[in-house]
């Protein structure tokens, strides 16, 4: 006599399989995404250094995977009130098969893991070249935790910016990349200025880090090809199903990022007289992120153009590293990180309040009041000013508050011992960058025969 099925295996009956390929495949795409963001920061930081700065998105891996098990999951998308998630899936209990829409609820998990490793990844971006790795992985369990846990569940779990006040926030504009663009900047900006241990130490001296070129183009070039593909899934994966949101959200993501990618590196060409792989990174790393919270609600057409006009706000926000004024407060985005992610990530999500449309959305089944110009809803252009205003609060200054509590434990001082802090270019060098942000000992651009550029 056959026994009868499992709840577990009962449970995955009721999922739909092709869904559930198609978000395991995503998942597994967009897992490339973290490792990659260390990649690419060891490509600007200095040859010595580049390994050291990617091996912390390494240790983001790893750390978020547990803390994500343990608690992450449950304080993000368990039920509770405005901020938090209840206990209820604590050890990932009871989170196996039953279906989160149409895929089991492990895949779900999982998938909004990379979510969490991603963003955490490009924030550490903050410790770059001036921080010491044993803390970090203090700071990612506790800033998972307290910061990132929290901002999704007010926006993605059921909290007070998704439920209450109706936010789009389609993948990830605030939650992503205003969340990870505050926090590195909270972060540069207490290994600026820190008030514990590191302050006191004989051997390490707050500074200004000194620009430079970055170390490695191959990575920068290895960088942006993961990344640029990988994001494709990210948008497309949001979803949760193979339906035509998706197939779009894929679209509209890779032709923003070209768009993005293009301005940058044509308006670098046009001042310079070169073509840039640093600029057409850049402009690729713009375009995705002007794409994230929007990717599942605009068309084609407006895609472009967040993509074109992402890069120009974008490279005018890379400026600010340039001047005198930034070297005087030493003021540090080594990973260009507050440039593209928080700037780009606040003119995304407020963008998004103003040219979603119900149309594109409804392609997936959703039912939204859509934005300013297409459908007429003032209402949601202040709604996403506020997702921005509370999502940046609460991530700048919870992160700068955990790097300073971590800061007060002896042997987890998160400032650098001064030799390890190189130098680069002084202040009467950086002119060259004002016209392209170039740099030209990085690029031979001689062309070969065939008129490919030669890059080292």
């Amino acid at each position: 006599m056959a026994s009868s099925p499992s709840p577990v295996l009962k449970a995955w009956e009721e999922c739909d399989k092709t869904d559930t390929l198609f978000i395991l495949v995503c998942t597994v795409f967009c897992w490339t995404i973290v490792p990659t963001v260390g990649i690419a920061y060891g490509g600007y930081a200095w040859r010595r250094n580049g390994m050291s700065t990617a091996m912390a998105a390494v240790l983001t891996i790893a750390t978020c995977s547990i803390q994500w098990f343990v608690i992450g999951y449950t304080l993000a998308y368990g039920d509770g009130g405005w901020f938090f998630g209840d206990f209820k899936h604590f050890l990932h209990w009871g989170v196996l098969s039953e279906p989160v829409g149409t895929i089991p609820a492990i895949l779900f998990s999982e998938f909004q893991l990379v979510f969490e490793a991603t963003v955490c990844a490009i924030a550490v971006g903050g410790f770059c070249e001036r921080g010491r790795l044993l803390p970090v992985v203090a700071f990612i369990a506790l800033w998972s935790t307290l910061v990132y846990c929290p901002l999704a569940h007010m926006v993605w779990g059921g909290g007070l910016l998704g439920e209450d006040l109706g936010v789009l926030d389609f993948a990830g504009g605030t939650p992503v990349h205003v969340c990870s663009g505050a926090t590195a900047s909270a972060i540069s900006i207490y290994l600026s200025y820190p008030v514990f241990r590191s302050r006191k130490s004989a051997v390490r001296t707050p500074t200004h880090i000194r620009l430079h070129r970055p170390g490695n183009s191959f990575f920068q070039l290895l960088s942006m090809i993961i990344i640029w593909g990988s994001w494709l899934a990210f948008d497309a994966g949001t979803v949760l199903a193979l339906n035509f949101q998706a197939v779009m959200a894929l679209c509209v993501t890779n032709l923003s990022a070209s768009a993005g990618a293009l301005t940058w590196a044509a308006m670098t060409y046009y001042e310079t007289g070169r073509w840039s792989l640093d600029s057409t990174f850049m402009g690729a790393i713009s375009g995705l992120v002007m794409i994230t919270p929007s990717a599942g609600f605009i068309d084609m057409p407006t895609a472009f153009f967040f993509g074109l006009c992402g890069a120009l706000l974008c490279r005018q926000a890379l400026r600010i590293k340039f001047t005198k004024f930034a070297h005087h407060w030493r003021w540090v985005d080594n990973g260009d990180t507050f440039a593209t992610h928080c700037i780009g990530g606040i003119a995304a999500t407020i963008a998004t309040g103003l040219f979603a449309q119900k149309k594109v959305a409804a392609y997936g089944g959703v039912e939204i009041d859509g934005g300013v110009f297409f459908d007429g809803n003032v209402r949601q252009l202040w709604v996403q000013i506020v997702e921005v205003l509370i999502g940046f609060t609460w991530s700048f200054f919870g992160s700068y508050a955990i790097v300073a509590l971590i800061d007060c434990v002896p042997g987890l001082e998160v400032l650098a011992i001064d030799k390890y802090i190189n130098e680069g270019l002084d202040m009467n060098e950086t002119e060259e960058f004002l016209s392209g942000m170039e740099y030209p000992d990085e690029v031979d651009y001689t062309p070969t025969p065939k008129g490919i550029i030669n890059l080292e």
